[in-house]
């Protein structure tokens, strides 16, 4: 038998999850999976939380592979795009959003999430627009999803979720088009404004 690692605890507990849903993936049943003992799980995990908080991570791994925006990128259509990339990552896993919700990002995300933040600031966003906008399609997108895996276990009809994304989607983006070009009308209000003070300074030095 191969040497129980953290990967592979992590590996085998994604598939538990698949397999059984979130509800019921516990240490005991995780540990009968991988023909172990239980306490053979606490040298990788102290808990539950934290195994949970691993999963969450590796479930979000496929978005590493997603191209970072580069400066020539149209804003929009890489907003829209970067959302639906994270939408079907969360749809790979069963109950994949509310294994996600409440997570923090994994280790190494940081500069990925800064690069993005920054590219929406050299699109013409305020810093803090910039900020909300991500996290506001961010929370919309995990509801939107939890939504959709809630309704897979429903014997109602299944409404058009990639429809309902994709109309939410666009409103997100189109209110983003309003602060957008509300930030750039200041800026360019600001730099008239400087511009002309300097201007008046030069006139009464001259």
């Amino acid at each position: 038998m191969a040497k129980l690692t953290r990967d592979i605890v992590v590996a085998e507990a994604l598939d538990l999850l698949d397999d059984v849903g979130l509800d019921a993936v516990s240490t005991r049943r995780l540990a009968q999976r991988l023909g172990v003992e239980q306490p053979a799980l606490y040298w990788h995990f102290q808990n539950k939380a934290e195994l949970l908080a691993a999963m969450a991570g590796a479930a979000m791994a496929p978005l590493s592979d997603v191209p970072l925006p580069e400066s020539s990128d149209d804003w929009a259509m890489w907003f829209a795009e970067n959302m639906r990339s994270f939408r079907c990552t969360l749809l790979l896993r069963r109950d994949g959003a509310r294994l996600h919700a409440g997570s923090r990002p994994a280790e190494g995300d940081s500069s990925r999430i800064a690069h993005k933040l920054a590219f929406l600031v050299a699109s013409g966003f305020g810093e803090d627009d910039a900020a909300m906008a991500m996290l506001a399609a961010s929370r919309f997108t995990v509801g939107s999803v939890l939504e959709e895996q809630a309704d897979n276990n429903s014997p109602e009809p299944i409404p058009d979720h990639t429809r309902a994304f994709e109309a939410g989607l666009a409103l997100i983006i189109n209110g983003m088009r309003y602060y957008q070009e509300a930030a750039v009308s200041s800026r360019a209000v600001s730099d008239r404004s400087l511009r002309q003070t300097r201007t008046n300074l030069g006139r009464r030095r001259g």
